[in-house]
């Protein structure tokens, strides 16, 4: 259980012993265009249309600000941890492993992998789809009559220009992060100039009857309390929050910026920057081509396949098609690339913490990346979007990804409320200041030595208050999953209002409120970061929130096979070498040179790990494998 529970030491090891590092290559920029590039590509050119035409109508406006707002509470507990864990390559695989323990770390780990694996096996396979599309389907019937199907299924071949276009990315990530960002920039530069065009020439096409008809549909839809036809714009349309969840997809795929520390001129500044500006960025994109969208074509006549391609032709401007899929072909390829780029960084981090084989942290002293990792992942996602079809692909794309921002969240509570390690065991003896006057902000300044709702006030975090946090932290993640299952799964009895189940739902958000007063009262950690999530423990506790309701929104098919896969990896980490926790640079002293021991989370004293950018002596503190300081 300690094994599994010991979170990252921070391995005192000299810059030659660990080897080749990855090229600090990034500008805030080149991290603003990999996150907007990983996002806007289906977003713009796919999930649009979709909502507008089967959710949402003109309400996508809406259902996309709602699940803009979703995505920033994520984000900003991601762009807190960029900056506590600035110089790594893992994500949400090394905020798990400082935090919480190596066994939920490699959970992390090893579903972002299965993610990034599929989403660029989906991302080649969609790009091979929108070819066959300009090609009016000569390659899908020519791949059918020569080469065959696969299971006999009519619609189902092996995908060879997928492979084709799979292995050509990879070979370009592996060539290095200059030609990776440079390829991904000269793509947003054409997206960006497509959509302007999208945005200057539909102006000319617009019909605010468009938007004035679904009015009407939605009014006759609420007279007849027929909210299963509720498609328009409303202030609490059901649609409109059923697409929200939808679009909550658009924009997942910032993260990529949260792999890139390690290759950042400037991650401490760069990395909640860069993910704040290209979140906003997708929603500036996604808003405008919508309402675009949604005035040109009415809401029931959206193509869902190609929504901006065909709304030109709808309005008879034929050769706006061509410059559109211009943009579509740009955009789905850069979304290609934000799926590869960083799945051979989270295998390399991984690796090099002794996770996975070790041979896979290999970097190449002429390219600067984990060359061996780009060849491995590029490979196993081009077999995938060989032999897999695109609808089978997307159905798994996102529970690994919500898993992350879930726990993203979670740790951002954890560490904000723990004691600072030297500090631990003299302020867990420290009196109680009652009646102390503190300047009030969000949960900084009291404290609970005793009563934990009603506490005294104090202005340090201690052993028992970092405690108390963890554990309302941990029933607050129960509560949460119990109740967006009963939201899911009982909406039928809530919707008739049953009164057990109007009780039921009323005594969980009651619980749930409480325990978040509760974090509220202790102290936080006075460590002041150039970045630090607002509004705790609102901020992350909705975000929670917000996840947990998307994944258990997943199919029952998606689960299996995600059971399987964590099933798969489980077992090899921990039954069977040369890699897992026999290997893991985390092992107690006798070894490795760990120095230091291991605090699983659940002990009583849960010290955190704690580095400053100098130690006492004035020395520099090392990074373990390849990954950072820690930055409480």
């Amino acid at each position: 259980i300690s094994a599994c529970l010991r979170t990252m030491q921070f391995v005192k090891k000299q810059e030659k012993e660990r080897g080749a590092r990855l090229a600090k290559v990034l500008t805030t920029l080149d991290l603003i265009s990999l996150g907007v590039g990983s996002c806007v590509g289906t977003g713009m050119y796919v999930v649009s249309g979709l909502v507008a035409k089967e959710m949402a109508g003109p309400g996508v406006i809406v259902s996309f600000i709602i699940a803009a707002v979703a995505s920033i509470l994520s984000g900003v507990c991601y762009a807190e941890f960029g900056v506590r864990v600035p110089k790594t390559t893992g994500s949400a695989y090394t905020y798990s492993y400082v935090t919480v323990g190596e066994f939920v770390a490699f959970f992390i780990g090893w579903n972002l992998i299965l993610e990034y694996l599929i989403g660029t096996a989906a991302g080649a396979s969609a790009l091979s789809s929108m070819f066959d599309s300009l090609a009016n389907h000569t390659i899908s019937r020519w791949m059918i009559s020569s080469v065959g199907t696969l299971n006999g299924l009519e619609e189902s071949y092996p995908d060879l220009l997928a492979l084709v276009i799979a292995v050509i990315v990879t070979i370009i990530v592996a060539m290095g992060v200059k030609n990776s960002v440079g390829l991904n920039n000269v793509l947003n530069v054409i997206n960006l100039a497509v959509w302007i065009f999208i945005m200057i020439a539909g102006l000319f096409f617009v019909k605010a009857d468009n938007w004035s008809e679904g009015l009407k549909i939605s009014q006759l839809a609420q007279a007849q309390d027929n909210f299963s036809d509720l498609h328009c714009l409303t202030p609490l349309g059901f649609c409109v929050l059923k697409g929200a969840a939808t679009c909550f997809y658009a924009f997942i795929g910032f993260d990529i910026i949260a792999t890139t520390g390690e290759e950042a001129k400037s991650p401490n500044t760069s990395i909640p920057y860069a993910i704040t500006a290209s979140l906003v960025a997708c929603l500036t994109a996604y808003v405008s081509v919508s309402i675009i969208l949604t005035l040109m074509v009415p809401y029931d006549a959206i193509d869902t396949e190609s929504p901006l391609m065909e709304m030109f032709v709808a309005r008879g401007f034929y050769a706006a098609k061509f410059i559109v899929a211009i943009g579509s072909v740009a955009g789905l390829t850069v979304s290609l690339l934000g799926s590869l780029f960083p799945m051979p960084r989270v295998i390399y981090a991984m690796a090099g913490d002794g996770l996975l084989f070790r041979f896979l942290s290999h970097v190449s002293s002429y390219t600067e990346t984990p060359v061996v990792a780009c060849i491995v992942s590029g490979f196993l996602a081009a077999l995938l979007s060989l032999l897999v079809s695109l609808r089978d692909l997307i159905e798994m794309m996102s529970i690994g990804t919500l898993l992350a921002y879930t726990l993203v969240s979670v740790c951002v509570l954890l560490l904000r409320y723990q004691p600072e390690t030297k500090e631990k065991s003299s302020l867990a003896h420290q009196p109680t200041r009652v009646g102390q006057k503190t300047c009030r902000r969000w949960g900084t300044t009291r404290c609970s030595s005793g009563n934990p709702i009603n506490p005294p006030t104090m202005d340090r975090p201690t052993a028992a208050t970092g405690h108390t946090v963890t554990t309302c932290v941990l029933l607050l993640f129960v509560l949460m999953f119990i109740f967006c299952s009963f939201i899911i799964f009982g909406a039928d009895y809530i919707s008739e209002q049953s009164w057990w189940a109007v009780l039921l739902v009323v005594l969980m958000v009651l619980l749930i409120v409480v325990l978040v007063f509760v974090i509220l009262q202790q102290p936080e950690n006075p460590k002041k970061l150039p970045y630090m999530a607002p509004c705790l423990p609102f901020v992350p506790a909705f975000a929670m929130l917000v996840n947990i309701y998307l994944m258990l929104k997943l199919s029952t098919v998606t689960w299996i096979r995600f059971a399987v896969w964590c099933f798969v990896g489980e077992s090899q980490i921990y039954l069977g070498p040369p890699c897992g926790i026999s290997e893991s640079l985390e092992q107690p002293q006798g070894s490795h040179p760990s120095g230091g021991g291991c605090h699983p989370l659940f002990s009583s004293t849960l010290p955190f790990p704690l580095l400053l950018q100098e130690d006492r002596e004035g020395r520099q503190p090392p990074s373990c494998g390849p990954t950072a300081k820690l930055h409480l």
